[in-house]
This record gives structure tokens, sequence and C-alpha cells, in this order.
């Protein structure tokens, strides 16, 4: 079982790549980022390609050219620290409210590992101050909208480094640049031939939002059969529908292994014993769990294979490829393209939104008194109480939002740059609402969590799963009963924390057998 990213405190980029979880205890919990040797080696070698290049002044795109369209236009080599600088401020136009921290701190942490791998020719320097600005805390001012795939969000987080734009630290007030950098004993650098741009190119952004998603994605679809689990013993389900035997003949092993999940979370329930027999078939919405939750866990897998090719590769352009005899080579292309996120992050939204629109049909059967045998809206004296009624209401408006939000960006385009770039991905789009999808899951899930901890209490608690009975603890150790009306906003941003930090997974793994 791998380590919950909380209980990492160090990465060390360079010998190995970094693991989804190593990214988010970077990312969201703040562990301390640093370079192997290797790394540093890689670094030096391809920032001395990139200097004998500008020494014989060879024509390299973005070195001693212009961006875009202004390739035609060659740049002195005195000029060249200036072409840098340059394109930071030219391109940090994004706008709208700014993204979060960890979002901020992604992209910090993408734009180490790609320009680490030794084909960007970078100096070491640079990677150095933009790894202390993420061990200090020092979180760049980045507006979140405005972006076509890449560059404007990239170059507000760049300007931080040249001691402008602003940033805060460890969660203070916005100041500039400078003022930020100084309050952590650092100072701003000038950027030199090729980081500008560097710092701007490529899969950055997207590659790091997507990684949050992907990572949101893993754990709402393994809380989705936690929480379906704890559904069937409220709702009486039948486990027939969970036969090992009934999902041998259907080739997806992503529905056998839930059928298995969920049969071994309910091991022990007595509920579930008891009612085994209690109908022949049921709803859509319970027997139809290992197939609907297989097929999201199947495209969540499929995007996490192509996500995680992205944090192998290098996104830059152009790239410098060293030669066997010491020289080298800038090959310009596109693998800045992001493509492979964009449809892998539209493949998030449409695999989230799937496991949503189960779990809102189960939280109506709970709170439906036409339903189930519990009373209306799972509270003991309705009609004076509204119990959990309009529970359901947001979390079909969660799903409601979820549907908007899955409109594949991908398919989409416009021609930027003076028809240089006469296609571009809109991965940023793609990254942003998958993203947003999958906290609306947590949301969603949590819910149905404390519907179906409301609805155990109309049963025998002691009855349930010795899983089950303890996620109903846990839900209880901050959530009372709702034996009367209240605020239940509170209930349910008590419960999403627990679903987002891991709790109730890791819950879950110390209970099953």
């Amino acid at each position: 079982m791998k380590a919950h990213p909380q209980q990492i405190t160090q990465v060390v980029l360079g010998d190995k790549e970094p693991s989804i979880e190593e990214f988010v205890a970077v990312a969201r919990y703040a562990a301390k980022v640093s370079f192997s040797e290797a790394y540093q080696q890689r670094v030096k070698k391809s920032r001395g390609l990139v200097e004998r290049f500008l020494d014989e002044n060879r024509l390299v795109y973005g070195v001693t050219t212009g961006f875009g369209d202004n390739v035609r236009h060659v740049i002195s080599a005195s000029n060249a620290k200036e072409l840098q600088v340059n394109i930071v401020r030219s391109h940090a136009v994004a706008v709208g409210e700014p993204l979060k921290r960890e979002q901020v701190r992604a992209i910090q942490l993408m734009v180490l590992i790609s320009l680490g791998k030794g084909y960007s020719g970078v100096r070491l320097e640079l990677l150095e101050l933009i790894a202390a600005l993420l061990n200090n805390d020092v979180v760049p001012f980045a507006p979140g909208e405005g972006s076509v795939g890449y560059l404007a969000v990239e170059g507000h987080l760049a300007l931080v480094l040249l001691g402008e734009g602003k940033a805060r630290v460890n969660g203070g007030e916005w100041v500039d640049g400078a003022t930020a950098l100084k309050q952590v004993g650092l100072q701003p650098t000038d950027l030199q031939c090729k980081e500008g741009l560097a710092m701007l190119n490529g899969t950055t952004s997207v590659t790091a939002i997507a990684i949050l998603a992907l990572y949101n994605a893993m754990q709402t679809a393994s809380l989705a059969d936690v929480a379906a689990a704890l559904s069937m013993e409220a709702l009486k389900g039948t486990i027939r529908a969970f036969d090992p035997r009934y999902h041998s003949i259907k080739a997806h092993k992503e529905q056998a292994q839930t059928a298995r999940d969920i049969k071994a979370m309910l091991h022990d329930s007595q509920l579930i014993a008891e009612n085994i027999d209690n109908r022949l078939q049921d709803a859509y919405s319970l027997r139809s769990i290992p197939q609907v939750h297989g097929a999201s866990k199947r495209f969540i897998e499929h995007a996490r294979e192509n996500i995680e090719n992205e944090i192998h590769s290098s996104g830059d352009n152009p790239v410098i490829y060293p030669l066997d005899d010491g020289d080298g080579i800038a090959i310009s292309g596109a693998n800045f393209d992001g493509t492979y996120i964009g449809m892998s992050a539209d493949s998030l939204c449409v695999a989230l939104a799937n496991l949503a629109k189960i779990a809102e049909r189960r939280i109506d059967r709970m709170v439906n008194s036409h339903f189930s045998e519990m009373p209306a809206f799972l509270v003991r004296n309705p009609g004076l109480n509204s119990g959990y009624m309009i529970l359901q209401y947001t979390a079909a408006g969660l799903y409601a939002e979820m549907k908007s939000l899955s409109f594949p960006s991908s398919v989409d385009s416009f021609s930027t740059c003076a028809n240089q770039e006469d296609l571009v991905s809109l991965a940023y789009n793609a990254v942003i609402k998958a993203y947003k999808v999958s906290e609306k899951l947590e949301s969603v899930l949590a819910i149905e969590l404390l519907v179906g901890c409301q609805a155990l209490d109309f049963h025998d608690v002691g009855k349930a799963s010795s899983v089950t009975k303890a996620v109903y603890d846990l839900v209880r150790s901050r959530v009372p009963v709702a034996e009367h009306d209240r605020a239940f906003y509170t209930d349910i941003a008590s419960v999403t924390e627990q679903v987002r930090s891991g709790e109730v997974l890791a819950t879950v793994q110390q209970n099953l057998k």
C-alpha cells in the first residue's frame, strides 16, 4: 500500500520520476523538494550547450530569434537576456481570481520536473530558486483565466523570480515579488538566454493541475464504493448482484474488482445477510454499482496512464538534444502541445460525473419514503422537520454542474499568434474543469455518506459490517445524529474534509480483514 501524501515529507527529484502521491505531497501538503546529483548534472550539461549555441551565434528558436510569428526576427547575443525578460513580462496577461495555493505549487513543481530532465538549457540556479519558493511556501499570484494551454498563467509565476509581480508567504498578505523573496532571504534572478521561454513553454500548468484532479479522482473512485456499501445496507440491498460468477462473464476487470471490494467491505454485515432474499432484484442504482463504478475506474486509469507519461516527458520547445560528440542540437517542434492532457482531463470529467449520477440516485432512494421503509427524509418527526430533504437537492445540483462541465474542451480550438499557432489544445480549460468536477464529486459522496449514516440509525447499527460501522463512527465523531432540523452545511463540510483528507479511506483500510 502506497504512503498517503501527508506522510511524505521529502521528495528528491532526479533519480526516478515522482509518484502521484509524492507530487501531491509537495503541492498540497508542503513536502520539501531537493535535487539528486544526477538531476544537477543533467541541467548543467544542457546549460552548457545553450551557452555554446549563443557563443557560436547558431540560429535557435527563442534563443537567437523572436517568439511565435516573430521567429522571422533574428536577435543578437547582446539582446538575448532582454528577450527572455520581455517574454515573461509580455505574457503575464491572465485575468480573474488567482489559482489556489496547491495549484500554483503544483505548477512550480512540474516546472522543476520538466526542466530538470536536461533538455531545456536553463541554469541550475534558476531551478534552485523555484525549489526555494516551494520550500519556503512563497506562492506567486497567478490569475486563473485566459490560457489556451500555456504561457499566460506561467508568465505570472515567472515574474516573481524577477522580483516583480505579486506573491504571498505562508498564506500572508499579497506583496510585491521582491518583498516576498526578501521575507524568506532570497534574491531575484536575472533570466539568461532560453530561460524565459522555458519557464512559459510546455505542458507544465496543464499537467500539474491534471495531476491534482487525477489524485482526487482516484480517491473518490474508491470512496464511491464505500458510500455505495453503506447505502446497500441502509436500503436492504441484495448482495447476489455482486456474485463473482456473474461478473466473470463480463470482460471488464474493474467491474469484477468493484464487486469483490463491495463484498469484502460487507462480508460480516448482518444487515446484508438478513436481506439477501429481501427482493429478487434491486433498483438499477444498487445492482449496477460494479458496472457503473467499474467503467469510471477504467477511464480514470486510462487518464492516469496518459498523465504519468506526460510527467515522464519533456514538453519544452525547442529541445536541447545532446549528441554523442559532446555537442548538441536544438530541435523545434510541438512537444508543448497539451492534447494528451486535455483529452484525459475531459475523460476524467465524464468518469467522475458518472459516479455522481449513480450516487445521487442512491441518495434519493434513502431520503424518499416511497422507495424505502424509512421515514420521509430520514427524520423521526417529518413535516415539522425537513430532515435531509434538501441534501438530495444539493447532490442533484452538484451533479447538474458536473454535467455542464463535462462538455469536452479538447475538441475546440482557435488560431493565435498571427496564425503561426493555427490551433491550440485548450487543455488548460479541460484541466480546470476536471479539477472542479473532482471537488464537486467529493461533496456528492460526502452527502451520500451523511445520508447513509443517518439511514443506518433507523436500523440496528450494530448489525452493520465492521467496515461500514467504522465509517459510521468516523462520521459521527464530527456529525451528530440529526434528530431535528439544523443548518446542515457544517455537517457536509466536515464529512467532505474527511473524504478529501483520506480519513475515510484510511478507516476502511484499517478495518478490512
